[in-house]
């Protein structure tokens, strides 16, 4: 009973030692406390607009406030520049649209319901 105990404990003692080494990856650096940045960000100006958001890699093609958005599904910017989506709502093609009750968008963009969409399912019960 003795050994075992002991095995049990150094093989613990093995996985804590193993687990201490291992070094987590670094966390991404934070705008703010509750909404992490991104490393991928477009500047741009009026003039820059058309080189900058039209390159590969860029977010979208329109120049909002400096930052390059997607106008087509930007929650923030949905359909032109600071235009926001009220609360519950989603930007679906560049309109606030709601998912859980849009016939059009039923619980994701682009998903057709043939009758009715509620709580987000297409024909829910």
């Amino acid at each position: 009973m003795a050994k075992i105990t002991v095995f049990l404990f150094l093989l613990v003692a093995l996985v804590v030692v193993s687990a201490a080494e291992a070094s987590p990856e670094p966390l991404p650096a934070r705008r703010s406390r509750f909404l992490l940045t991104s490393s991928s960000f477009y500047s741009c100006s009026k003039k820059s607009a058309a080189a900058v958001c039209l390159a590969a890699g860029s977010p979208g093609a329109t120049c909002c406030g400096g930052r390059c958005v997607d106008t087509g599904a930007s929650g923030e910017h949905c359909g032109g520049c600071n235009k926001a989506c009220k609360h519950g709502r989603s930007c679906c093609g560049g309109r606030c649209v709601d998912l859980l009750s849009d016939r059009d968008n039923c619980g994701s963009c682009s998903n057709q319901c043939s009758n009715k969409c509620t709580y987000g399912f297409c024909d829910y019960a």
